[in-house]
């Protein structure tokens, strides 16, 4: 038993192979393309810009669009009101040397990809729609931040033109009236003084109390901060979560954090997050509360549970990705932590809390394939959350030698059909 109540149970996963024709990989999203309501994949890479969806079931491979210039970080979201998803992308980053040691001055741009509403039965790439640029723009995040009546879009940078630990902006996009026809879409600043090196950032649904606002974990030099914004006061806030990793900043000339997810336990919607420190990092960590849940602000202590391998030659080690779900179905939130590679640090590994408190999680290794990113859903029906990944394959940093998209079932539990009782 876990420190709360549930019976644990060892994570199974099978493997199917979606493609493994990929000449390059960074990027993975699980959207519902065609409306069926179980999620498709949409995958890529840096330097093809060559962006593709797969139709679950089968997995037919299908272009999006091509000829964008280095596509980076995506989200998706239903921006025209059709109840399909639409998607939103970031590209242009690299400048000479195609590293983010020279974020491009012209780049950082952000275009929307109208679902044309027949992607299954149509050969024609879908129609691009400018959203705005802010040079060294990363990631970003469709969601709700400000207000509940159309879309918004907030960006983050990870560099700027003055160098790699430059101070960045984070900026808010609002949907406009005529989303189809508008140049661009209205652009504020929400942080410009506050915030280096941004590499992580995930969308949370709940957390701020009193509000159905969307909020920001985020994962940068800083280590892990909690963004949102306070209806009430009328302006943007945050909670410094922790630090992140600060001891081998002399090494390798990177700190704070990689990459975030918060992950629920109980009644308890925010209980910890966990974080890959630091940037392309090598630690493992987990911030949990000690204050009562939801307050804010609150208190945080950090414990780190793994350390994989050490830093290479450019200072960077084998973490990229993190993520909560309750993949078990006890009500708690797991998380899979993705190790880009070389082998033996590659993977998908599953941490279960058994008490976060104070720290303590058991863990396995539930994949083997280098992974970049990780996605969940209910790819296969079950009622369960399965989970995808895809490779790291780039150019200047890791080239995995077998460049794949991998599907991973949930074989942990299985709901129950209409009057069966398991």
């Amino acid at each position: 038993m876990s420190a709360y109540g549930s019976r644990i149970l060892e994570p199974r996963f099978g493997s199917e192979t979606v493609t493994d024709f990929l000449r390059d990989g960074y990027w993975l999203e699980a959207a519902d393309i065609t409306g069926t309501g179980r999620p498709d994949l949409v995958g890529y890479g840096l330097s093809l810009g060559e962006i593709y969806w797969y139709q679950n079931p089968g997995w037919q491979k299908r272009l999006v669009v091509d000829k964008v210039k280095e596509p980076v970080g995506m989200d998706h979201g239903d921006i025209t009101g059709n109840g399909l998803a639409d998607l939103a992308v970031c590209y242009q980053l690299y400048g000479p040397g195609g590293t983010i040691h020279h974020a491009d001055p012209e780049g950082g741009k952000i275009d929307w990809l109208e679902n044309p509403g027949n992607a299954a039965e149509t050969s024609e790439q879908w129609m691009r729609h400018y959203v705005g640029r802010a040079t060294g723009m990363h990631r970003l995040r469709l969601g709700h931040f400000t207000r509940n009546d159309v879309m918004q879009i907030i960006g983050f940078p990870i560099v700027a033109v003055e160098g790699v630990h430059a101070v960045l902006p984070i900026v808010l996009f609002t949907q406009p009236a005529d989303v189809r026809s508008a140049a661009e879409w209205p652009m504020e600043v929400v942080s410009n003084r506050d915030f280096r090196m941004i590499h992580g950032v995930a969308r949370k649904e709940g957390l701020i109390p009193g509000s159905d606002l969307d909020s920001i974990l985020m994962a940068s030099d800083e280590g892990v901060t909690w963004l949102y914004y306070d209806a009430v006061a009328g302006e943007w806030t945050w909670e410094h979560v922790g630090g992140g990793e600060e001891s081998q900043f002399e090494q390798t000339t990177f700190k704070g954090s990689g990459d975030v997810d918060g992950g629920r336990l109980g009644t308890n919607a925010l209980a910890y997050v966990a974080a890959v420190e630091p940037f392309h990092g090598n630690t493992v960590a987990v911030y949990a509360r000690t204050a009562p849940e939801n307050k804010v602000p609150g208190e945080w202590r950090r414990h780190v549970l793994d350390i994989y391998g050490d830093p290479n030659e450019n200072g960077e080690g084998t973490g990229h990705t993190v993520m909560c779900r309750d993949f078990d179905g006890d009500g708690d939130d797991e998380f899979l932590v993705g190790l880009r590679g070389p082998d033996p640090w590659q993977g998908a590994m599953y941490y279960k809390a058994v008490d976060a408190a104070r720290g303590l999680f058991l863990k396995w290794r539930v994949s083997r394939e280098s992974v970049a990113r990780i996605v969940a859903g209910d790819f296969s029906g079950s009622g369960v959350d399965d989970f995808a990944t895809i490779s790291y394959s780039v150019a200047h940093y890791f080239v995995a030698p077998k460049a794949q998209i991998t599907l991973h079932q949930n074989l942990t539990v299985r709901a129950p059909a209409a009057g069966e009782f398991l």
